[in-house]
């Protein structure tokens, strides 16, 4: 397991092999000024496309550079506390390793103290720069592990950074 020890009790960023919990994820950025929590999971789907086909997933393999997912992470998260200065906290976890068919793999969860505070935009943002951005690659292996490839986020060009 890989924790960010940041020095900022707003941001929360982990590495793990461990099964994710949402209801941890929660706890971590609940804060007693806060009525507002989004949060988002990513979880192992059964069929992914590929190629122009869709191909069933049998299991996915996770690795990370772990110290400049630390470095990229902190910096996506101070990023969304300048831009939505309601969030009162910010966590990301993601899985590293095999996971299963069903098992959640990235979690994120943004605290605010109303809904209207930018705690949903916080939230969509932070999933798709730290799909984006953050080093983390997938290893998607098909029907009877007979194929396999790493897959990569999106483009950077595909994500409006400025919104």
């Amino acid at each position: 397991m890989s924790e960010s020890q940041t020095g900022d009790s707003r941001i929360f960023f982990r590495l793990t092999e461990e099964t994710l919990s949402q209801d941890a994820l929660i706890a971590q950025v609940s804060r007693p000024d806060c009525g507002a929590v989004a949060s988002f999971a990513g979880i192992v789907r059964g069929v992914t496309q590929v190629e122009g086909d869709l191909a069933e997933t049998d299991f996915l393999i996770y690795e990370a550079y772990a110290k400049m997912a630390r470095t990229e992470s902190r910096k996506l998260a101070i990023q969304i506390l300048q831009k939505w200065p309601e969030v009162r906290a910010i966590a990301m976890v993601h899985r590293i390793g095999r996971c299963e068919l069903g098992e959640p793999t990235v979690m994120v969860a943004v605290s605010t103290p109303h809904r209207g505070d930018g705690c949903f935009e916080a939230c969509k943002y932070a999933i798709d720069r730290l799909k984006a951005i953050v080093p983390i690659w997938k290893q998607d292996n098909h029907q009877g592990a007979n194929r396999q490839e790493w897959l990569e986020g999106p483009p950077q060009g595909e994500l409006d950074v400025n919104r």
